[in-house]
C-alpha cells in the first residue's frame, strides 16, 4: 500500500490484515519503487499524491516492468483523473472517501481475475494480421509486437475468441473484469479506446473492432478480412 496519510493508511492497514492480507506500507514514490523490487506483490493500492512523486509516474514505471494489478486509490475523483488513471495502466480506480469493505472486495476481485490463466493451452488466433498468442500472451500487428496492458490483452482475448459475434457489455465486464463488477463501465470504453489506438482503429474508421450500439462490440470476424 502507497499511501503517506497515516489516518488513511493505518485504518486500512489493519482491516487489509483482518482480511487476512500480508501487507507492507510505503510513505512516498521512491520507498514504493524499493519495497516492489524487493516484495514482488500480488497488488498494489496506490495514492496519487505522494510527498516525493506522482503516483502516476509510479504506475508507469512499475507497468513498464511488471503486468501486477494495481488499483488506484485517490482524492482526485475527475472523471478525466479516473480516465488517465485507467488508461497508464491502473486496474480499478477508487476516489477517497472510501469503504474499506468495498475495496478490499474489489481488491479481491482483481486478484480472482489475475489469478487466472483462461489462454493456458488455447491455440493462436490470427485475424487480418493480427495474431493473438493466448497461451504466451503476446500479440502482434503485422508483424509488430503490441504493448498490451493486461486488461487490453484479456479483453483483446474475449473479442477474438467471439469474432464475427456481437459481445455485450454486459458480458464483457462479467468475463474480463468481474462477474460481480459493481463499479462504473467507464472502464470498458477507457480500454476499448486504448486497444483501438494501439490497433489503429478509431470509433467511425475501425478495421477490427465495430461498435454495437446499446449493446456492445464486435471483432471483424475471419469472413471480413479484406473488406
Amino acid at each position: 500500500m502507497v499511501e503517506d496519510e497515516v489516518s488513511i493508511a493505518e485504518p486500512f492497514l489493519r482491516a487489509l490484515q483482518r482480511a487476512d492480507f500480508e501487507v507492507v506500507h510505503a510513505l512516498g514514490a521512491v520507498s514504493a519503487m524499493e519495497l516492489f523490487e524487493s516484495w514482488h506483490p500480488d497488488l498494489i493500492v496506490l495514492d496519487l499524491t505522494l510527498p516525493d512523486g506522482d503516483g502516476r509516474d509510479v504506475c508507469l514505471e512499475i507497468r513498464s516492468r511488471s503486468e501486477v494489478p494495481i488499483l488506484m486509490l485517490t482524492a482526485k475523483g475527475t472523471e478525466t483523473d479516473r480516465v488517465i488513471g485507467l488508461e497508464i495502466g491502473a486496474d480499478d480506480y477508487v476516489v477517497k472517501p472510501f469503504s474499506s469493505r468495498e475495496v478490499i472486495s474489489r481488491i479481491r476481485a482483481i486478484l480472482r481475475r489475475s489469478r487466472s490463466a483462461p489462454g493456458a493451452g488455447l491455440p493462436e488466433i490470427e485475424i487480418d494480421g493480427l495474431t493473438l498468442d493466448r497461451a504466451a500472451r503476446k500479440a502482434s500487428l503485422d508483424g509488430r509486437d503490441l504493448a498490451l496492458s493486461r486488461k487490453e490483452f484479456d479483453l483483446l482475448a474475449e473479442l477474438m475468441g467471439n469474432a464475427g459475434h456481437v459481445v455485450s457489455r454486459e458480458d464483457l465486464m462479467a468475463n474480463v473484469w468481474d462477474v460481480n463488477w459493481f463499479g462504473s463501465t467507464k472502464t470498458l470504453d477507457v480500454h476499448i479506446r486504448g486497444l483501438r489506438k494501439k490497433l489503429g482503429d478509431t470509433a467511425t474508421d475501425s478495421r477490427f473492432i465495430h461498435t454495437v450500439r446499446g449493446i456492445g462490440f464486435r471483432f471483424s470476424g475471419p469472413e471480413s478480412e479484406g473488406s
